[in-house]
């Protein structure tokens, strides 16, 4: 099996991906559009991108090349996010970098202890740590896979501004310890949804057939009635006009459910677009 995933080594889409299939032989690509054109063309057989952070919130581009694309998401992976400061040695720090949502989720570090350096985004943390180990003074905000293929040293580890503290047991919510900070990634493909799931969850994206008050609480009233419990909702503007949304919605079950068939047949007169995205296995509890 060909995973695409973002790179180069080390990224935190290449630990997603080994763990939904360790033995997959990975192909490494720039941007998440590049792995969603990959998975089209059928140069790898499945993708890995994120689509959340619970930090920084969803991956806009994702959310956009869903709709834009055929692929269809097959699983998903949530993956805890521990950022660590890379450099070459510990001499001064001028400029570091990482991707965009790694530097925003490092926010408060970063204020408190490097006001004047300058940050630089680039296309993934690994990409951040082959830089940083080609110059120094330069460091990177990446993970401890990228410290040990890039030959970093690790200046500073769990660096973001969720922290991650271990402890014994197990939490009431199913958590393990006390842990901010989680990517959850999709696995897209081109085939048919996987309904073969012990815990099943559909992806929707809808669009309101009317923009009027009470809409919005009677399409939801068509999940609420049938006891269907939705796991996500965001809006994102369909870039056509202001105050013009599309919904992006998650819910448990799974697609050839009688109570799922019956409630997209419910929400059909609410809305005059309606794609469905798949049903996969929900991720496991950390």
């Amino acid at each position: 099996m060909r995973l695409g995933v973002i790179g180069p080594e080390g990224t935190f889409s290449e630990i997603a991906a080994r763990k939904w299939n360790s033995s997959s032989e990975l192909s490494y690509f720039d941007e998440i559009s590049d792995v969603v054109e990959a998975v089209l063309d059928g140069v790898v057989d499945y993708g890995v991108v994120p689509i959340e952070n619970s930090i920084e919130g969803s991956v806009n581009i994702t959310l956009d090349l869903l709709l834009e694309s055929s692929v269809r998401i097959v699983s998903e992976i949530v993956v805890p996010v521990v950022h660590n400061l890379l450099a070459l040695d510990d001499g001064p720090i001028h400029t570091i970098v990482s991707h965009p949502q790694a530097l925003a989720q490092c926010r408060r570090f970063l204020r408190a202890n490097f006001r004047d350096a300058r940050l630089e985004g680039v296309q993934s943390t690994a990409h951040a740590a082959k830089l940083a180990s080609e110059k120094r003074g330069i460091a990177a905000i990446a993970s401890l896979e990228s410290a040990r293929a890039y030959g970093l040293r690790v200046i500073c580890r769990g660096i973001q501004d969720a922290p991650f503290y271990p402890m014994e047991g197990t939490r009431s919510n199913g958590w393990r310890g006390v842990h901010g900070n989680f990517t959850r990634f999709i696995v897209i493909g081109c085939g048919a949804s996987e309904t073969d799931c012990v815990v099943c969850k559909t992806s929707l994206i809808l669009h309101l057939k009317t923009n009027r008050a009470g809409a919005l609480y009677e399409l939801l009233g068509e999940f609420a009635t049938r006891g269907i419990d939705l796991t996500r909702i965001e809006s994102r503007p369909t870039k056509k006009a202001l105050e013009d949304y599309l919904f992006y919605i998650d819910f448990k079950g799974r697609i050839d459910d009688e109570n799922v068939k019956s409630l997209l047949n419910g929400i059909e007169k609410h809305v005059d677009m309606l794609k469905v995205l798949g049903s996969y296995s929900a991720a496991e509890r950390v």
